[in-house]
This record gives structure tokens, sequence and C-alpha cells, in this order.
């Protein structure tokens, strides 16, 4: 882990300075001569190439300016907005002494070219000289540190500005904070901003992305609620962040709330609100009411029409996804890769193999796309689930790059659905040649085993992922109930004062749907143990704890139940929710990791085509 004693110490590169003798045989556009130093630097701001700022610099060392910190300071800040951070790196080193102020526009320069290290290191040199870090200098060095997640030099960052007293100014904290949050580390960015004697807007923002940034989705909606109950007013990029967090959990009711102030409050239904109210309803389960809200937005672009796209495709509504795609075309608004993702993934879901592989064909052909993993892996996908088991695997062959991962377990998927173990072991061999210590690789391979009923082999290959040390880790799943997200995690009892009466209600479900008929699908259950055991297993999935906690402390015959899982949702938990919903007589919806089940009277929106 490197700190500030760590980095390498910065040695100024050699001047490539133009020198007099050079300027004057430059045959084009000569800055004319100046009579003072300051009437250089409209002249540096208004040159708009490299070379217009050489021939100006040629000039103020002809002149004796060399010696002005003023013009050193314009010339490199100019440079660095011109993509010539070289240059300025020369204009930087030729100074003599260095003083705040030019150190803080290289700094500057460096971090916008993306040049962190580089950046800290003229950091580390700048602590080396004379010249003292201030307000302007932190925000940057801050964001080098979170690009490069160096942790443990934020830390020493935020106690260097809390000595030298810089903290109690506005944009450094803001700086601050959003670099503990880039690099990851929630709990020191919410000491910094809980310090703040004045929050203003941005600094709210700031918390409330940076949270749902880093997956605590809970937390980024309590801070912009704890926003709106200080009276303090959102602006349009805090409202998208908290829609986004609601959409990545699955809070309808959160979201519902949020759309009221929108209308309530008069923000404009523009291209990144509107956006963001189609995103959150379509992951929240509810796309009639995503599709009420794009209609009712006017300002469209490319990200509102694929996010539509991919709410009718995730939801298995195949022919509106593709009606969808005609209308944008109409509109004028030429597709993307993101938006042949998307149709891909609806023809995926709606089993429609020729029109997937046309889309495929035209996207290539016709718009010049290439396309990206992403986009072989949904072909690989098509093929796989309606069987044609052998074309996905000529088609993986027949690729222009290399498989990954994804391709190869995309292939196994389909392979275990359609229990063909010859194509399944040869897909797993791909895997572990990819990533040995991969445990998707692992539970692949023993799912393939445990489907056939070859209990030795899979327990084999269970053992084996044990002695390499290799993990996998727990399904969960998160339900709202009252505006409250719960998390369940596979085989947990978090909610203890609950987990009895969880537990009874679920087996008071799985009784009652045995004598409707279902039958538990231990075939999910990859040990060869006895069948009771095995049904107790799938009594902890976390879809299922999730289901019966959403059952209890509801009222009967009210909302649907909405459940957002991160796993692709399994056989026997899918024959289960058909039989809850005609016991409960509720809508069920599960959002898995790779589309929405509706369930309901018994049946699921995806007709068992998943």
């Amino acid at each position: 882990m490197k700190t500030l004693a760590a980095l390498p110490k910065q040695t100024s590169a050699p001047a490539k300075l133009i020198s007099p003798s050079t300027a004057a045989r430059t045959p084009t556009r000569i800055a004319p001569a100046v009579s003072t130093e300051s009437q250089f630097v409209p002249l540096i701001h208004a040159s708009k190439v490299v070379l217009h700022l050489r021939q100006i610099h040629a000039q103020i060392l002809l002149q004796g300016f060399s010696w002005s910190s003023l013009l050193a300071t314009q010339l490199v800040s100019a440079s660095s907005l011109r993509n010539a951070i070289d240059y300025s790196i020369s204009v930087f080193s030729q100074y003599h002494p260095k003083n705040v102020f030019l150190f803080n526009a290289l700094i500057r320069g460096l971090v916008k070219n993306a040049r962190f290290e580089v950046a800290l290191s003229h950091f580390v040199l700048m602590l080396r000289s004379d010249a003292r870090p201030d307000r302007m200098t932190y925000p940057f060095v801050l964001k080098s540190t979170a690009q490069l997640f160096l942790r443990r030099l934020a830390g020493e960052l935020h106690c260097m500005i809390f000595k030298t007293g810089v903290e109690l100014d506005s944009f450094v904290e803001n700086s601050l904070i959003n670099g503990f949050l880039a690099a990851g580390l929630l709990d020191k960015a919410k000491a910094a901003f809980d310090q703040m004697p004045e929050k203003n807007v941005v600094t709210w923002t700031t918390m409330v992305n940076g949270f749902s940034q880093n997956g605590d989705n809970e937390k980024a909606l309590s801070v912009f609620s704890r926003m709106l109950e200080e009276n303090v007013r959102p602006n349009d990029f805090t409202v998208v962040s908290a829609l986004s967090a609601c959409a990545k959990i699955g809070a309808v009711e959160a979201g519902l709330r949020i759309h009221k102030y929108i209308k309530d409050n008069r923000f404009r239904l523009n291209a990144a609100i509107g956006t963001a109210l189609v995103d959150m309803y379509a992951k929240c389960g509810n796309i009639e009411s995503a599709s009420q809200v794009f209609s009712e937005t006017k300002e469209r672009d490319i990200l509102t029409w694929s996010v539509m796209i991919w709410g009718w495709a995730l939801h298995g509504r195949f022919q509106q996804a593709v009606q969808c795609s005609k209308q944008m075309l109409r509109s004028g608004i030429k597709p993307d890769e993101v938006v042949f993702l998307a149709l891909l993934t609806a023809c995926t879901h709606a089993g429609q193999v020729d029109l997937g592989l046309n889309i495929f064909d035209s996207m290539r052909l016709d718009y010049q796309i290439d396309p990206s993993m992403k986009h072989y892996s949904l072909i690989v996908d098509l093929l796989g689930r309606a069987g044609r088991l052998n074309e996905a695997l000529k088609f993986i062959e027949e690729m222009p790059i290399n498989p990954d991962l994804v391709i190869w377990g995309t292939l196994f998927c389909a392979c275990r659905a359609h229990k063909n173990v010859e194509i399944a072991e040869f897909a797993v061999t791909k895997l572990l040649e990819l990533e040995p210590k991969h445990p998707g690789s692992y539970v692949f391979l023993s799912n393939a085993y445990a489907a056939v009923g070859r209990w030795e082999d899979a327990e084999r290959v269970r053992s084996s992922m044990q002695d390499k040390g290799v993990g996998k880790g727990p399904g969960w799943s998160h339900v709202e109930v009252d505006g409250q997200v719960h998390r369940f995690v596979a085989g947990d009892n978090a909610h203890h004062k609950d987990a009895n009466e969880i537990h009874q209600k679920l087996e008071e479900i799985m009784s009652g749907a045995r004598k409707q008929g279902y039958m538990p699908g231990t075939e999910w259950v990859l040990h060869n143990i006895e069948e009771e055991e095995k049904e107790d297993a799938l009594g902890s999935h976390s879809e299922k704890l999730a289901l019966a906690f959403a059952l209890i402390q509801t009222s009967p015959k009210t909302a649907p139940i909405r459940i957002v899982k991160n796993l692709r949702i399994c056989g026997d938990c899918h024959s289960l929710m058909k039989y809850a919903s005609i016991m409960s007589q509720r809508e069920i919806i599960v959002r898995d990791i790779k589309r929405f089940h509706h369930f309901k009277d018994g049946t699921c929106s995806c007709g068992d085509y998943w």
C-alpha cells in the first residue's frame, strides 16, 4: 500500500522550451511584441493550439519575462487544458523557485489528463519544497488517491488537512468526502460529512451518489431522506442518484415518494430525470408505469430509448421491445450497441432465435457496430436456451475474439438445462483453463453432475473446490415492506426476532403447495443426501425467506410482493412461487440476475422459458 513516504521523488524532466533563435525561425503567427507582463495573459488564454502557446512562450523569453510566476502558471494551466501535459511539465521544470500557484496549476492539469501517479509525485515534491499546499491543492490530490484506490494515503491526507485547518473549507471537504467514497471508505466519508458545519447541495449529492455507487443503496436513500427533512432542495443529479439507488434494490415505495416530490416541486421532466424514472419503475417491476413516464418524457436521448427497450426486454415483453426500437428509428435516432444488447435480450427471453440472429447480423452489417463479448454471450444464450447446443458451440469456436468466462458459463447453463453432460464438461474445462480458482467453474461442473445423478463426481468437484480454498458467495434477496428494504441471505437468521415466524410461514406455504401438487425440486440441491435433507436445504433459499417475511408483514390481497435477487432463481423456487401466488391471491414479482418473473394465479410471465 502506497503512502506519502513511499511515493517516488519527482525529478524534473529536462526542459524542452523554444529558444529565442528557434522562435525567430518560426514562420507562423508570432505573438506581437508586448511591453508588460499582464499583457501576455489574455494572449495565453486566447491561444487555440499548443503551437501558439510555444510562440507566446518564446516572446516571453525574448522580452525578459522568464522570471514571471504569473506567466509560468498561466502557461502550465493553458497547455494542460490543451492536452499538452508534457509541455506543462517542461514549463514547470524550467521555472525557479516554484510556488504554490505553479504547483497547483500542474497538479490540476495532471489530474485532468489522468496522470494521477505523476500528480501525487509532484505533490510529494511540493511537500519537500517551500510551497505549502492550500485549499486548491487537496481536491486534486484527493481525486488522485481515489482513482488509484490508495486508501491509506487518503487517510494520511485527511490527517494532514485536519492539522493545517483547511478542512473548514467546503470545497476541500466536498473533495475529501468524494475521495473517501471513491476509495470505498464509507465510514470515513460519513464521519467527514457529519463533521461539516454547513452542507450544501453538492455535499448531499456527493453522499447520495457515493453510497449508491459503493452498493449501499439503503444508506443512499437514507441520506436523501435526511436531506429533504433538513429542507435542502436537491438538484437534478441528486434526484437521479436517488432514483438509481431505488432501481438497484427494487425500492418502489421510495421511488414513488421521489416521483411525487419531483411533481410537487415542479422539476422539469428532462431526459436525465425521465430516464431515471423509467429505469426505476422498470427495475422495480412496474413496467406499465415505466412506459407511462416514457410517454410523458418529451426530451428523449439514446439512453432514454435504450432504458425503455431494456425494460420491456427484462419483463419478457418481446413485441413491445421491438416496437419501441422501431419508434426510435422513426424519431431519427440510430441504435447503438446498448440498444442491440436490449433487443438480443428480448429475443433470448422470448425464444426468438431466428430474429435474434438477424438482429445480430444487422448490427454488424447495416450499422457497422462491432459486437462486444456481451453480444456474443447473448447469441450463445439464445441458441443454448433453444437447445441448439452444437450450433452454440460452433458459434463460440468461430468467434473472432477469444471467449471469456461468461461465454463458457452461458454454454454450460444451457447444457445443464438440457442435460448435455458431454458439452458441459467441455465448457467447464475451458472455464478452469481461464480461471482455475473461479468458484463458478466448480459450481457449474458440480451442478452438471448432480443434474444427472452422478453424485460421486459432483462430490469430487466440491472437494477439489474446498482443497483449493475456492469459496462461493451466498445468494441474497431484497424485499421492501412499508418503505424499508430487508435483506435475506440464503440460510441466514439475520431477522432473529422474526426467524421462527418466517420459517413457520415458509413451512405453511410449502405444505399448502404440496396439497396442490407441488413437489420440491431436489435436483437443485448439489449434495448426495437424503431427500428430506435436500428439502430443508431448498427451504433456506433467500427468495423463499423474503417471500415468507413479506406475507407475514403485509396485509392480504394488497400490493404485489417485489423481490430482488442477486442470482438466477432456481427451478424449485420458481415452482413454489407459482403455487404461492394462488394461495395468497397476490402477484409476486421476482427480479433475478437475468430477468423479471411475474407470478400470478399460478403462472409465470416467462412461460417457464428461462
